[in-house]
């Protein structure tokens, strides 16, 4: 498969920068040990001292998406049944660094990508749950998301554009027919609903063998909650995809259809641009081959 790096960093975020907004800024979180834990696609993740993680923009295009965290985070978390990433404190560009950024609190375990959960069915629960709690009708002036949310269709031009990507003839039209089939299914008619956005085994915490806390808001906004149940192909075995529809508790025919369909979507992204990150890669990997493991022609 042909693939391609990860979006660039397009500033340096360095330990000294990163112990220095805060000192500027936050006086009390000054002295504090700093740990560089991850670069990702949109974020550089510090550890600071033992009780708090600092986010920090990597790129413009990400910036903004910071801001929708600090803006509604802490009015979501009080009714979630798992911690958020809730900002305890914003900071201001400084030190020629040019964006707004966050001191999170630390959440405890590791991302299920690295530590899958040892209880899939715990797993299916906690996240169905979760979804259940987060997908309230959203405010109006929820964020807009271009490519998050939409109709599935909205997608097509991408996966199109992603499929020869695939080297297997036998797999790309397996693909083809899923992708169909889900493109196929009634839209989504109900009122825009809160959305993580961005809900994949990178930004769920296990701790103790056990889903313990949901990350990495930047990508909220609202409508189809098709696009966050796509977590079920990304996490979970196949029994444990039923679970995780039962306690979700309002997933009808078409909207778990168009939930696979975000789940191959989001498996061609990660596949495509993640030459340089094997994590997301096999992320990518594991999500198809669940997609396809299932008769193409049902939901």
């Amino acid at each position: 498969m042909n693939v391609n790096n990860m979006p660039a960093a397009e500033v340096s975020v360095s330990p000294e920068l990163v112990r220095q907004l805060p000192a500027d800024q936050h006086p009390g979180l000054a002295g504090l040990s700093i740990e560089v834990l991850a670069n990702g696609w949109d974020n550089t993740i510090c550890r600071l001292g033992r009780d708090y993680l600092m986010r920090l923009p990597r790129r413009a295009a990400s910036a903004g998406l910071v801001a929708h965290e600090q803006r509604w985070l802490p009015g979501l978390a009080g009714h979630l049944p798992l911690p958020i990433p809730a900002p305890v404190r914003t900071g201001q560009p400084g030190r020629g660094y040019p964006w707004a950024w966050s001191v999170l609190p630390f959440l405890p375990g590791e991302t299920a990508a690295r530590t899958p959960p040892a209880d899939p069915g715990q797993a299916a629960l906690a996240l169905g749950g979760f979804l259940a709690a987060l997908h309230l009708p959203a405010s109006a002036d929820a964020p807009v998301n271009s490519v998050r949310g939409i109709p599935l269709a909205g997608r097509a031009a991408k996966v199109m554009a992603q499929l020869p990507h695939l080297d297997d003839p036998v797999e790309r039209a397996a693909v083809l027919r899923v992708w169909e089939s889900a493109v196929a299914a009634p839209e989504w008619d109900g009122p825009p609903v809160w959305l993580h956005g961005d809900l994949h085994p990178a930004n769920i915490l296990v701790d103790r063998g056990r889903v313990s806390a949901v990350i990495d808001f930047g990508d909220i906004t609202a409508g189809d909650p098709a696009t966050d149940l796509a977590v079920a192909w990304m996490i979970l075995p196949s029994p444990q995809r039923e679970e995780f529809r039962y306690a979700y508790g309002r997933a009808d025919d078409s909207t778990w259809t168009r939930a696979r369909g975000w789940a191959l979507a989001l498996s061609l992204v990660f596949l495509t641009h993640s030459a340089d990150n094997p994590l997301m890669s096999a992320i990518g990997r594991r999500t198809l081959n669940a997609v396809l493991e299932q008769d193409p022609g049902s939901p």
